[in-house]
């Protein structure tokens, strides 16, 4: 289970909760009546987050603004963005989700299974690369970006389209991080770097370790 409750719709007054569960939900309470979504997720994302409405209004906004038509950037250049950086934040569900959302966007199984190590594949044109690098950028190295890459972005794109990608790619991972805090939807999961059992008879003992022997 998520690390919170999830929130009744009976306990629902927040007319932006309620439009959430009756879209996503529709007929059934998601605290009483687990059940799957369209894709195949468990279906708690927003009945966490509805203990906080307006949080969850200022998430479903910035979705909302990702798929808009005032964005200036092709959708498929966020959403490889967003899929990579599901991929290297360790989100299941984000990258479950928005590997689904590319196939939806004309991309062949096979590229879709190049992105884990797409620097290895062909299947990826150079703009594709570029945005990848990027969203690798955000995702692996906190932001930091190498003047080279973000001179390929420019040829590539208009200032506005860099705006948007930056604030996307920035947006999907602060949500990639929370999904796992709270381990929601595909990564309610058990931590798995853990202490594995050793024999009863072992004990650490602190001494000099034996000579090794000399080679030649």
């Amino acid at each position: 289970m998520p690390r919170l409750p999830l929130v009744s719709r009976r306990a629902v007054t927040d007319p932006l909760v309620a439009h959430m569960y009756d879209r996503k939900f529709p007929g059934r309470d998601p605290a009483t009546e687990p059940g799957q979504t369209a894709s195949g997720a468990p279906g708690n994302f927003e009945a966490v987050f509805a203990h906080s409405p307006d949080v969850l209004e200022h998430l479903v906004r910035g979705f909302h603004l990702k798929q808009t038509r005032a964005r200036k950037l092709p959708l498929h250049y966020m959403e490889l963005a967003i899929a990579r950086i599901g991929w290297a934040s360790s989100c299941r569900w984000m990258f479950s989700e928005h590997i689904k959302i590319l196939r939806g966007l004309g991309y062949t199984e096979g590229a879709l299974a190049d992105l884990p190590d797409w620097q290895a594949s062909d299947a990826f044109t150079a703009t594709e690369r570029a945005v990848l690098a990027y969203a690798d950028c955000f995702a692996l190295d906190h932001g930091r970006v190498p003047d080279r890459l973000f001179a390929r972005l420019r040829t590539a794109f208009s200032d506005e389209q860099i705006v948007e990608l930056t604030y996307v790619a920035g947006m999907f991972l602060a949500n990639a991080a929370m999904i796992r805090a709270l381990r929601l939807e595909h990564d309610d999961y058990d931590e798995r770097v853990r202490e594995m059992p050793s024999p009863p008879e072992y004990r650490f003992v602190d001494a000099e370790p034996a000579p090794l022997p000399k080679r030649g």
